[in-house]
């Protein structure tokens, strides 16, 4: 896949737990599992907008493109 997820690394720069942010979003524990070991094929803008509200960030510091 060539889009990454790096929820994973902003969880650990803001010091949250999965289950603290999948609190604070409002998505359960396994679809936030889902998004930060990059095994998701969409996430919605909604997902995205309070992730990045809840982690201070924006879509660009979670999302990234790999060229295959």
């Amino acid at each position: 896949m060539a889009i990454i997820i790096n929820l994973d690394v902003m969880m650990a720069k803001r010091k949250t737990s999965l289950n603290e942010l999948s609190e604070r979003i409002g998505i359960t524990n396994a679809n936030l599992s889902i998004l930060k070991n990059n095994k998701a094929r969409a996430v919605r803008f909604s997902t995205l907008e309070a992730i990045c509200r809840e982690l201070d960030c924006q879509p660009g510091d979670i999302l990234e493109y790999v060229e295959e």
